[in-house]
């Protein structure tokens, strides 16, 4: 009787949906090798927060490190609610294709329908324009000074298009991309106009309760917000507490917080059609020229298609990725500005899909190394100081803290906790003549300064 039970119980195991193997990445140890990815920024203090990384919905690693609250020793988890940044961005877009979808408006409406203000120069700028940071509208955070001025003071949406809004169109628009938050304050402006909702009670109302987004939401600083993590940056002495940021501020552009766990949903509704007709989808995700589609990034990774964001606040850091043919999204919440989550985020993502190897480390002899290091000048307010410390070289730049980099070949070096790598321009037994730094995306040359003898 104890074998047939046995035998039952076995056919009963082998049917049964649950135990159905799970979702899984192209590389076995998935979990041991994103670990192996992230340890060298917890090492470097160069990463505090959670990470989320699924396959079809289904988480195949999820872990948070460091402090939600450094003073009292809080850790992050799960739960801890993260400042977004332009990760908002995508919510924006969404709820401008919603409005589209119920006939309320058209992504080729100049915004001038919709902003009575709007000067002259802005005749030819459309929604899709502000949607693609192709209007050539001044970007209201790259004014000079506009963060020591202005970071603590409150301001409506109208008032922060007021201060770019009288200085002249950067391009003709849609000539060029230049990433421009003002933009997505107009856009905020125009979901206002035209539902009749403050954007907060929109976003809320129309996509996070829909989706059960329960810890997603516009960040208002007075209010009492269980598990909001606190942002943390650098300086010379270590890290401080973020210098305080008005949330009126980053607005549609910005001020969102959420958890990994409702990005996670956020990515199933994407991938599911809950909250956009194919249509909308379709046009958020196309590229438009300058690998940008509706508020995300819009790319390919070694044929794979991919698309992604990436968020930088006072105090925080933010990036997801994600292959929608794959069924993969890399979720990364950082509580310290100077976090690079969006290129972990892509490295994670990658690394489950089997796109991304983590470069691997040789050894060179001290002398080999000691022909790389020197000053070497990428601009006159820049330099790179390499260095030897016994048998490792380091990376300095000027008025930054010192980046450990590591050879993949002789005069070949990469970082694991920066998205960069160096060439170094070297011939023989001679030290080397110049470097190259690869970095976003950009080839620079630097020439190493002579040492006068």
């Amino acid at each position: 009787m104890k074998l047939t039970i046995a035998l039952g119980a076995t056919c009963l195991l082998a049917a049964s949906p649950a135990l159905a193997a799970a979702p899984a990445c192209a590389v076995p140890d998935y979990a041991k090798q994103a670990q192996d990815l992230i340890r060298p920024y917890l090492e470097a203090e160069s990463f505090s927060g959670s990470i989320l990384v699924a396959k079809d919905g289904a988480p195949v690693w999820r872990e948070s490190f460091g402090a939600a609250n450094r003073e009292w020793d809080v850790a992050n988890t799960a739960d801890t609610k993260f400042r977004l940044g332009s990760i908002t961005k995508q919510f924006t877009a969404t709820a401008i294709l919603q409005l589209v979808d119920q006939g309320k408006l058209s992504v080729e409406d100049p915004i001038s329908k919709y902003y009575a203000d709007a000067p002259a120069a802005w005749s030819k700028v459309t929604i899709k324009h502000l949607l693609t940071h192709t209007s050539g509208i001044p970007s209201y955070t790259a004014l000079p000074g506009f963060f020591e001025k202005n970071s603590k003071l409150p301001l409506t949406p109208e008032e922060i298009v007021k201060l770019t809004r009288d200085l002249p169109l950067e391009f003709e628009p849609g000539a060029k991309y230049n990433y421009d938050n003002t933009g997505y304050i107009l856009l905020g402006y125009v979901i206002e106009k035209v539902s009749g909702e403050t954007y907060a009670d929109y976003v809320a109302k129309h996509i996070f309760t829909p989706l059960g987004m329960k810890d997603t939401g516009y960040d208002v600083s007075g209010v009492i917000l269980r598990h909001r993590a606190s942002g943390y940056q650098g300086s010379k002495e270590g890290w401080r507490n973020a210098d305080y940021l008005d949330m009126t501020l980053p607005y549609a552009a910005g001020s969102l917080y959420s958890t990994t766990g409702d990005l996670l949903i956020w990515d199933r509704a994407l991938a599911d059609g809950k909250i956009l007709t194919p249509a909308s989808r379709q046009a958020m995700f196309t590229d438009y020229g300058h690998e940008y589609g509706f508020g995300w990034r819009v790319d390919t990774d070694d044929g794979h298609a991919r698309v992604g964001h990436g968020g930088g606040i006072n105090g925080f850091s933010t990036g997801i990725a994600r292959y929608p043919k794959d069924g993969v999204v890399a979720i990364v919440l950082a509580n310290y500005n100077a976090s690079p989550s969006s290129s972990i985020s892509d490295n994670l993502a990658g690394l489950c899909v089997g796109t991304y190897q983590p470069p691997k480390a040789i050894a060179l002899p001290v002398t080999t190394l000691d022909r790389y290091v020197g000053d070497y000048v990428l601009s006159p307010t820049f330099t790179l100081t390499i260095t030897r410390q016994g048998e490792q070289l380091i990376s300095q730049g000027t008025n930054q803290g010192p980046v450990p980099i590591y050879a993949s070949a002789p005069g070949e070096f990469f970082a694991k906790t920066v998205n960069a790598k160096i060439s170094f321009t070297q011939s023989g037994d001679a030290p080397a003549t110049a470097l190259v730094l690869h970095q976003g995306g950009r080839d620079r040359t630097a020439p190493r300064v002579e040492v006068k003898p």
